[in-house]
């Protein structure tokens, strides 16, 4: 008798997967387009559910001025244990650069639930988040953003 191998099974997850997924990590990969061409970075990133963005921020450069020429973007964030155990969810979105109280208080939410997740999952405290804090209550912002998602997909491969 031949042994029974486990089935591997690739299928689409539920919305609260990909939910859950969002909200429990706070690195992703951004894809963008930079000059006819797709470019990706990593970024930390929050998602607010309540709202359905994404928020993230960055320093002036490449990928910044290809977002404001093109907005349409998408962000990838996977949970990868093997080649044969992994979840990856695609948020399909358009950038909004903000500015002012907008800024600050998008910032002020980024910082506390990053913070929470990092303390969560990893069981540490944060030096940099005061960092950020700081910076709510001056003029030396780094360029705040959210994506609008437009959609949501994602899979997962388990045995």
């Amino acid at each position: 008798m031949k042994p029974i191998t486990p089935r591997i099974m690739i299928r689409a997850l539920s919305n609260t997967e990909k939910l859950r997924l969002l909200k429990n990590n706070y690195i992703g990969y951004l894809s963008y387009i930079y000059r006819n061409r797709p470019f990706i970075a990593p970024i930390t990133y929050y998602f607010d559910e309540k709202q359905n963005i994404i928020i993230g921020y960055s320093a002036e450069g490449h990928k910044v001025r290809s977002m404001r020429k093109n907005p349409n973007v998408c962000l990838n964030i996977s949970d990868i244990a093997s080649v044969n155990s992994w979840m990856s969810v695609l948020v399909q979105g358009e950038y909004e650069e903000l500015s002012g109280s907008e800024a600050k208080a998008q910032l002020h939410a980024f910082s506390l639930g990053v913070k929470d997740l990092i303390m969560t999952k990893e069981h540490r405290e944060l030096d940099f988040i005061s960092e950020f804090s700081s910076k709510i209550y001056n003029d030396d912002l780094p360029i705040i953003f959210i994506i609008k998602i437009d959609e949501i997909t994602g899979k997962i491969r388990r045995k």
